[in-house]
Formats: C-alpha cells, structure tokens, sequence
C-alpha cells in the first residue's frame, strides 16, 4: 500500500512517479503461466472444433463420422485438464461429468458407442454451447501458478486411481489414448510453467520429475489398456505426485493437496 503524503508533496510525488514509472514485471512462474495460455486455447478449440463436427455427421446420420469427430473433440478436450477442473468447475461438470454422464462427452458416448445411434443432437448442442462459453473465456482468463501447479498433481492422481482401472471412457473404448493425452497434458504445463524454476532451485529434484513424466509416457506406450502395468502405472503417478508436492516449496508454491482430484 503506498503511504499518503500530505498536500502539495502528494501531488509532486505522483508526477515524478508517472513520468518515470516502468510497467512492474511479473515474477516467472507469472510469465511462464501466460506461456501456457496458448496451449490452453489450441486444445479447447480442438474441443470446440470436434464437436461442431460432430454435430454436422449427427445431422447427416453419419455414425461412423460422428465417432470420430467426438474422438477428435476428446483428445483436445483431455489434454486441457490441467486447468479445467480448477478454474473452471461448473463448466467442467457440464462438459465432462463422470461417472454419472448424464450429459456433456460420456451422454453423447453412450448413444454413439453404446446404443450406436445418432440420436444425441440436443446433448451435442448443450455441448457446443458450453466449450464455445469457456472458449470466449480463455483469452482473459487470470492464470495462476499455483493453481496450474494445483491442477498438474490432481490430474496426475487422476491418470493413476481413477482411469487406471479400465478408465473414464469405457464405452468407446478410448480410455489409453485418454490416459496419454492426460500425460501429454501435464508434461507441456510441468515444461512450459516449471521445469527451468525448479532446475534452477533444485536440480536434482528436477530430474527426478523429468524422469517420472517419461516414465509416464513410457508406460502407456502399449497396445491397449489391457497391456498397461497397472501397479506401475500408480506406483509412478504417485513418485511424480510426491515430487511436484516437494517442488511447490522450492518453487515458493503453496504444497498442493488431492481435493477435488476426481469427480
């Protein structure tokens, strides 16, 4: 807070400061968020794009067509995690609520790879309504490095307990290439937004976290989720969990806890 100085002097002071005042730099886990923004918009407009598609096969009754086109949106929308369910919680639970799917993707993916039919326009529209709302609010959106960083280790947990054990889209059977876009996901925040802060505080620590996201994405590289090293796969989410917890001090981060890490 700037102190009040009486009369004449407050006036003089706030010349003297305007005419010499530079814009005040943001801290670099600040700058390396806004880094992050663009990422954020390519994957919801991914999302976006997918679904508008998808509303097109609907209408022509093209399920083939449509399965990919919701394949499409999903993949945009599953590397965007990081920060959807942290910042944007109502409309998060709108587009992907899960287990109970009763609208957003899973509605749309019971009907198109459940009761293969075309039949889901009025949840598609719904759909499109609500990532164009968070698409428009992207760009002004206030990003922050600890809710970026909160974000990170929720989905990390997410990747690990709650798809792991033949994961969140079971009916179209897409749950891998959710799990690897969920990685992708974290490692492109953990690498935009924290990696140089933390090798430069801790290097070690760093490559501890290097190596846990490599490992990831390591064991994903399999045929189909059946092939997974389950056991692994948790032991490894919960390594990389422990060391970005461990990282938020050095990084001058709140420690990040597993609230709200699944819904």
């Amino acid at each position: 807070m700037i102190r009040r100085c009486p009369g004449f002097l407050a006036g003089v002071l706030f010349v003297v400061l305007a005419g010499h005042m530079q814009p005040v730099r943001a801290a670099p886990l600040d700058d390396a968020a806004e880094r992050y923004r663009p990422y954020m918009i390519e994957g919801i407009g991914q999302a976006l794009a997918g679904v508008r598609d998808l509303r097109a096969r609907l209408a022509a009754s093209d399920l083939a067509g449509a399965r990919k086109a919701w394949l499409s949106a999903r993949a945009g929308w599953e590397r965007s995690e990081v920060f959807t369910a942290g910042f944007v919680p109502e409309l998060d639970e709108q587009i992907d609520a899960w287990p109970n799917g009763v609208t957003g993707f899973h509605a749309i993916e019971a009907k198109l790879f459940g009761a293969k039919s075309t039949d889901a326009m009025s949840e598609t529209d719904a759909l499109v309504g609500h990532l164009d709302d968070l698409h428009k609010k992207l760009r002004d959106m206030p990003l922050t490095p600890q809710g970026l960083l909160d974000g990170t280790v929720r989905l990390t947990y997410e990747v690990g307990e709650s798809k792991a054990d033949g994961g969140e889209s079971r009916i179209s059977g897409t749950s891998l290439d959710d799990m690897r876009n969920n990685v992708a996901g974290i490692d492109f925040a953990y690498h935009t937004i924290f990696a140089a802060s933390l090798r430069a505080s801790d290097g070690k620590l760093a490559d501890t976290a290097d190596g846990k996201i490599s490992d990831l994405k390591n064991l994903l590289v399999v045929r189909d989720l059946q092939h997974v090293d389950i056991p692994q796969l948790r032991r490894t989410t919960e390594e990389l969990i422990v060391a970005l917890q461990m990282a938020a001090q050095k990084l001058g981060l709140r420690r990040p806890t597993l609230e709200a890490a699944s819904r």
